[in-house]
């Protein structure tokens, strides 16, 4: 299940709206709303002071996992309101005796035995994956190359890793360079370019934007292994010679098509439940 989806779920409790911010890069949900939502409870904080009794395992971590974050009060002002982010969102959500709380305690069962099916036969994540992006009206062909763009971008990744590159920071700095040498643009420019929040970028790309991002990390890979690179220094600079090699083939075809390849065109959505090409 993608990240959008869930977001929009927790989003929207019966039809009744839960405050959410930007925190470390994640939505974090304001608590009282979404036991306000699942409950009917007439005094919130008497209910969560109660859940918190009664589950000695979540109250424990409470002041880590649910810290107070400056969100828009009922009074119009903006205070600081008791948060969580979506792990914890469906930890709480696991404490709640609510048969509205039901759909979602399944939805995660079912998740979970997913993962555990995904686990024993890695083609399954694979094909649900593929069914997500068919949902939502997402062509065939696009599909293919998006999942091929996966397959490329993880054999870089694995290539990374076994050559000393760090993950997180250093896969970020290095995805960075690629970018910036294949489209003139590092990812996170890229998307103010397309006019995306939080969204993945590679879900909003057109058919070339794909095949360029495709081009830019083989190569990059291609470099790396026939140079034999060691750590993050030597292969900052292959990042950028794979991001050239793309990248001088963007601006060739660029010329000769007198058409840029990079787009604003997004796969953001008009309605609340068909997403189509802006």
């Amino acid at each position: 299940m993608d990240k959008e989806f869930i977001t929009t779920k927790i989003a929207i409790f019966q039809r009744k709206e839960i405050r959410k911010v930007i925190h470390s890069n994640e939505w974090w949900f304001s608590v009282a709303d979404v036991v306000e939502a699942l409950t009917d409870t007439v005094d919130v904080r008497d209910y969560i002071k109660k859940m918190r009794k009664r589950d000695e395992e979540l109250n424990s971590y409470w002041g880590t996992n649910c810290p107070p974050l400056e969100m828009m009060a009922k009074d119009g002002k903006k205070r600081k309101i008791t948060s969580a982010n979506t792990e914890g969102i469906f930890r709480i959500i696991q404490s709640i005796p609510s048969p509205k709380a039901e759909p979602f305690k399944r939805w995660l069962a079912r998740v979970g035995y997913e993962r555990i099916q995904e686990i024993e036969d890695p083609e399954l994540a694979t094909k649900r994956t593929r069914a997500i992006y068919k949902a939502k009206g997402y062509s065939n062909a696009w599909i293919e190359k998006r999942m091929r763009g996966v397959e490329v971008r993880e054999t870089l990744t694995n290539e990374w890793k076994n050559r000393d590159v760090k993950e997180g920071q250093e896969y970020a700095i290095l995805t960075a360079e690629i970018s910036k040498a294949t489209f003139g643009m590092t990812p996170s420019q890229y998307q103010k370019f397309k006019g995306l929040k939080r969204e993945n970028l590679r879900d909003h790309m057109d058919d070339l934007e794909l095949i360029f991002t495709m081009l830019g990390e083989a190569s990059t890979t291609e470099i790396a292994k026939n140079k034999n690179t060691q750590g993050f220094d030597e292969n900052k600079v292959v990042a950028r010679e794979g991001g050239n090699v793309a990248g001088k083939a963007r601006k060739d075809l660029e010329k000769r098509s007198n058409k840029k390849v990079s787009t604003r065109q997004n796969y953001l959505s008009k309605s609340e439940d068909k997403k189509k090409l802006k």
